[in-house]
């Protein structure tokens, strides 16, 4: 089988829900994302462009919405993934697969949301009613529809039954805003952010930014906020911020990287997608990763580097529980490897983008470090969870 490496990977800054990035459309920030990533390798020599988009409001086949509007030959490939938030790291990992299997020789997986797009929905205007109330609903709201639960109210109830309570969960929101502005301080994302020229109200301005990150949070803003959607704990505050934003990453066959002359940045070492009970979603990053790690003879202390996606706070408290087997003090050890330039939480969270995102900022963080191994793992709504392992390359 062939070696699969990451040769470069690219995203936009990630705006907030309303802010800068609002006036893009998925396909939009989508066609930028990908020709960023792409850089000056022919679009007629990728396979396929494998694209992850959760919502509605972009019309039949956004994937191949985005070939047009990147300028890439017709005859350009796509597939359109949604498993929810997973969608775009899935992205990657049927890229992987494809390639590892000789069924193709480079793929470009990408992802993006534009969350201040996404549409009321109307069921009954299509037909009509007799008589009674039209209802209309938030498609924004994440739902468990088999629960009819809001995914926020269990994700509160499980943290608090693993032991990571309201003040728990608002400790991890603080620190995920307050790594992120350090990083940002830092210039730690230089390598995967590219600007945006944004045209709002008629003034034109550069977007470099995510901005997300608030550097007025506080333990004691945090704890006055009320709890949404009935959950026990979960808060605006400890929950990732709606966003908008893209993110790409081009991946290929070793031997292919090593004839054009490109340098790879990491070799993706393996990757699983997986499915259980749907209120488990906070376990999923760790039930995933478990069985990518037993798979490959790695454990979790070999990875100097781990991301977990902050869907909400619960996710990466229970899930580092997990994966140290309910031990605590040695899941506190973990936890300080575990988003270190801060999550989704500081971040933001534009769902079909984020995969791709924490793929590469672990990568870019990995490498930054000189270290070998990293994991990103992510949980997506109905009981879904993607995780992958990449190696360092230098």
């Amino acid at each position: 089988m062939s070696n699969v490496v990451i040769v470069n990977a690219k995203r936009t800054p990630f705006g907030n829900f309303g802010g800068a990035m609002m006036g893009f459309t998925n396909v939009e920030s989508g066609a930028m994302a990908v020709n960023q990533a792409k850089g000056d390798f022919p679009a007629a020599d990728i396979d396929q462009l494998i694209f992850g988009n959760v919502y509605p409001g972009s019309g039949l086949s956004p994937a191949r919405q985005i070939i047009a509007a990147a300028k890439w030959p017709i005859e350009s490939n796509v597939l359109h993934v949604e498993r929810a938030c997973c969608s775009s790291m899935s992205a990657i990992g049927i890229g992987f697969e494809r390639i590892r299997s000789g069924r193709a020789k480079v793929i470009m997986a990408a992802g993006a949301e534009a969350m201040s797009t996404i549409p009321y929905m109307i069921p009954q205007l299509r037909w009509g009613t007799r008589l009674g109330d039209i209802t209309i609903y938030d498609d924004l709201i994440v739902r468990n529809p088999y629960l009819n639960t809001p995914m926020a109210q269990y994700a509160g109830e499980v943290g608090v039954e693993w032991g990571e309570g309201r003040e728990q969960q608002d400790e991890w929101a603080m620190r995920s805003n307050l790594l992120a502005i350090e990083a940002w301080e830092k210039g730690l994302f230089k390598d995967e952010i590219f600007p945006v020229e944004v045209t709002q109200k008629k003034k034109t301005f550069t977007f470099e930014k995510d901005e997300h990150p608030r550097s007025d949070t506080s333990m004691e803003k945090l704890a006055k906020l009320k709890t949404v959607y009935g959950s026990p704990t979960v808060t605006g505050g400890n929950a990732s911020g709606l966003s908008d934003g893209a993110s790409a990453m081009l991946i290929m066959d070793e031997d292919v990287a090593k004839e054009r002359g490109l340098k790879p940045l990491a070799r993706i070492v393996d990757w699983v997608s997986t499915c259980s009970e749907p209120r488990n979603s906070p376990l999923l990053p760790a039930i995933a990763s478990k069985k990518l790690l037993s798979a490959n003879n790695l454990t979790i202390d070999q990875m100097a580097v781990v991301e977990i996606n902050e869907a909400f706070a619960p996710m990466p408290l229970v899930s580092s529980r997990v994966l140290c087997d309910k031990n605590l003090d040695k899941a506190k050890k973990l936890r300080e490897r575990i988003n270190v330039k801060g999550g989704a939480i500081g971040i933001g969270h534009p769902v079909g983008a984020t995969g791709c995102r924490i793929t590469m900022t672990m990568m870019y963080e990995l490498r930054r470090r000189k270290e070998q191994y990293g994991l990103a793992a992510i949980c997506g709504a109905i009981g879904q969870g993607d995780a992958i392992i990449l190696e360092a390359i230098y």
